[in-house]
């Protein structure tokens, strides 16, 4: 934990917050923070800044706060993800907020298991907790949307042509011939498919709502492989 990241609920006045579950026990057990001690903090789609320990208990952590310093610039990214295997989910999800995604889209293939849609990692609190830890380990404030879409057809054809509106697109897509570009600045699209790749039909209609296949190479990655790869190619210049 890079930053403790500060909700509204844990505010008691606007310089006082009061910590505990988790963070406290980060604390108490990686840090060895003591009081008056400071830590860096930063406020859930706000500033960041430093926090001075000033009561800490076995039950709670009293911090004075100040909060001056903007969070880093997020990645003008939409990633648009085949619904991941459950068991690296997580993974995908903190890497993708700790590289400055905000907007991330779960989509449906025919590679996709029905059985994912039923991860206990995609309610609310899930998400948030995990978005929650990639956004400490990054030392970054703002939080990402994620939006749920069961159906591939009506995505596609319904809202992805404006979603990719004045952006760059690309559709990950082992074999095709153009490779993923590099040092872009400005807003683009991503769309990486589930383990073996979005099926031709698939990439079509990607194609029809205005991607364009590229690829990394001979070599097939995992899904938790490609997205940092993938967002690194794209953005090295960003990050």
């Amino acid at each position: 934990m890079n930053l403790a990241l500060l909700f509204d609920e844990d505010f008691t006045a606007p310089d006082r917050v009061i910590l505990s579950g988790r963070r406290l026990q980060h604390l108490h057990t990686v840090l060895k923070a003591s009081t008056g001690e400071t830590i860096t903090v930063g406020r859930v789609n706000g500033d960041m800044g430093r926090g001075r320990l000033v009561r800490m208990t076995e039950s709670e952590a009293e911090l004075e706060v100040t909060l001056n310093t903007p969070p880093p610039a997020p990645l003008p990214l939409t990633l648009i993800l085949a619904m991941p295997r459950p068991k690296m989910f997580r993974r995908v999800l903190q890497t993708s907020a700790t590289l400055g995604v905000k907007d991330i889209w779960l989509i449906n293939s025919y590679k996709v298991e029905k059985s994912f849609w039923q991860t206990p990692w995609l309610s609310d609190d899930n998400l948030l907790e995990n978005l929650t830890l990639g956004l400490e380990q990054a030392r970054d404030t703002i939080m990402p949307a994620v939006h749920i879409r069961k159906r591939f057809k009506p995505f596609v054809e319904d809202e992805l042509p404006a979603l990719l509106a004045g952006k760059q697109a690309f559709v990950a897509h082992p074999g095709t011939a153009t490779p993923c570009p590099t040092h872009l600045n400005a807003a683009a699209a991503l769309c990486i498919g589930p383990e073996g790749g979005f099926i031709p039909y698939e990439v079509e209609k990607l194609q029809e709502a205005g991607c364009q296949a590229v690829h990394l190479g001979a070599r097939i990655l995992r899904v938790e492989t490609a997205v940092p790869v993938l967002v690194s190619r794209l953005f090295d210049a960003s990050l």
